[in-house]
């Protein structure tokens, strides 16, 4: 028996979670908020070392053999030859690369190139948009930068003590928008291409490898990205999908291939595990019920669900296209949300609220289905979010997703990830775990909801969704696959 450590370093805070190595168990934790400063598209990696300094007080680590690290994705932090930062990172929510990334798809020749090099087709999220776009609005910045790091990579080597070798692992890898989950290599013609000069990359290692031991003895795992981490810390395998409730939503599901897509619709991530987690991002979730409850002047998402639930399967004929924000998955970025079936007996608010849900959850139920149809086993769904409690979801989103749905209790599920690759590496160090094979925790309490007798119904209203949605935006998902 031995104790371990995972942190996650979100865009807001950094939590620190300490589990016994056997069982999971969560034996501690800290917490502590990032700086202001932060919380903006671009900032001193610094902050999140105070934050974690501040997370780890109080004799937190102590007795820790190992210790994980979760981080943001997508950020990126450039370095000179020293090793030094040439410029405040770039985060995963600064949009000024959307015009760069455009750019790199036509400077390769179309989304096809990018789908076969590298899985999908860049978005202004990843670091290869934010080398163009480096390139082109701060060139004497780009012709300094030597190395590029992401977050986690960036956090491990300052633990480790800035040595000459940089590592990250395949998780975050894939999110780079310069390495492929398929052939599980770097392409850095892309790196040049978008940067305009070739820059040195991590070492990419594998899930049950260790980046080093600091000098007081404790070693560090590979680590990996949020996304990777928290999937890793519910323990999904394959069968299971994610559907995360945030303003906006993602799917991802565990797949034994990577799924290279020139739709854009699909980003092919790797896991923390060797194995591959297709995500399929939408632009409008709680969103659309928070405007919903606006309009209809409802104090909060409760009461909206206590309303939704007063009307009938169907909403009596009204469906939300919840697409308020434009939308990414299909891709209609400057469309809006419609409402559809307006009759007398239709317009009221009840049926509104309804709608809301229904037409968030079927909207996901699309993602979903776009997973499906390119071979992705679903058999069950973790539903994420504080969304997920809300009594109307979890009344609807079985029969629309056709499957068991599962709502773990709340719980920092990435740093959990996080700690439970420390000691699966932890282990493999000491010949106790096979690195093909990750410690057996326990896994997440949940509560387990089955379709049932409403599996038709919950058929019935998606139905209803997918005729109006093609009826407004005819073909909206021609050849994504499945999704009709």
């Amino acid at each position: 028996m031995g104790i371990v450590a995972g942190l996650d370093s979100s865009s807001a805070f950094t939590h620190i979670v300490v589990c016994d190595t056997d069982s999971g168990a969560v034996l501690r934790e800290g917490y502590a908020p990032h700086p202001v400063e932060a919380k903006s598209a671009e900032v001193d990696p610094q902050v999140w070392l105070l934050s974690l300094g501040e997370a780890a007080s109080g004799g937190l680590l102590e007795g820790v053999q190992a210790i994980g690290v979760s981080a943001q994705q997508h950020g990126l932090v450039p370095l000179d030859r020293q090793g030094n930062l040439v410029r405040p990172a770039l985060l995963g929510n600064d949009r000024r690369a959307q015009v760069a990334a455009a750019d790199l798809v036509d400077s390769l020749g179309g989304r096809q190139p990018w789908a076969e090099a590298v899985g999908g087709v860049p978005q202004a999220a990843q670091p290869v948009a934010k080398l163009r776009w480096l390139a082109r609005a701060e060139p004497e910045n780009a012709q300094r930068v030597a190395a590029v790091l992401q977050p986690h990579d960036w956090l491990v080597w300052q633990l480790l003590g800035r040595p000459a070798r940089r590592t990250t692992d395949r998780g975050a890898a894939s999110g780079s928008g310069y390495w492929s989950a398929g052939s599980a290599s770097y392409r850095p013609d892309l790196v040049e291409l978008a940067l305009g000069h070739s820059a040195a990359l991590p070492e990419v290692l594998g899930p049950a490898e260790s980046a080093g031991t600091t000098p007081e003895g404790l070693l560090i795992s590979a680590g990996t990205g949020e996304t990777m981490a928290a999937a890793f810390g519910l323990g999904v395998a394959v069968g299971d999908a994610v559907v995360s409730l945030g303003a906006s939503g993602s799917v991802m599901a565990v797949h034994h291939e990577a799924l290279a897509d020139s739709s854009g619709m699909i980003t092919s991530f790797a896991d923390a595990t060797g194995m591959h987690l297709p995500v399929v991002h939408v632009s409008n979730a709680v969103r659309a019920l928070r405007g919903t409850a606006e309009m209809l002047g409802v104090d909060g998402l409760e009461e909206l669900s206590d309303l939704a639930l007063k009307s009938t399967p169907g909403s009596s004929g009204l469906v939300l296209l919840p697409y308020l924000e434009g939308e990414r998955t299909p891709q209609l970025p400057h469309t809006a949300g419609t409402l559809c079936g307006l009759r007398r007996e239709s317009m009221k608010p009840e049926h509104l609220a309804r709608a809301s849900f229904e037409g968030m959850l079927c909207s996901l139920a699309d993602a979903l289905d776009v997973l499906r149809g390119r071979g992705v086993e679903v058999r069950r769904v973790f539903l994420l979010g504080a969304a997920a409690e809300l009594p109307a979801v979890q009344a609807i989103a079985p029969a629309v997703f056709g499957s068991q749905v599962v709502v773990p209790r709340p719980a920092q599920y990435a740093a959990i990830g996080a700690a439970r690759q420390a000691a699966w590496a932890l282990g493999v160090a000491q010949g106790s775990l096979d690195p093909r094979t990750p410690p057996a925790w326990q896994g997440a309490t949940a509560q387990v909801l089955e379709p049932g007798e409403e599996l038709a119904v919950g058929g019935a209203v998606r139905q209803q969704y997918r005729a109006t949605r093609e009826q407004v935006h005819p073909g909206a998902f021609a050849g994504a696959g499945g999704s009709e």
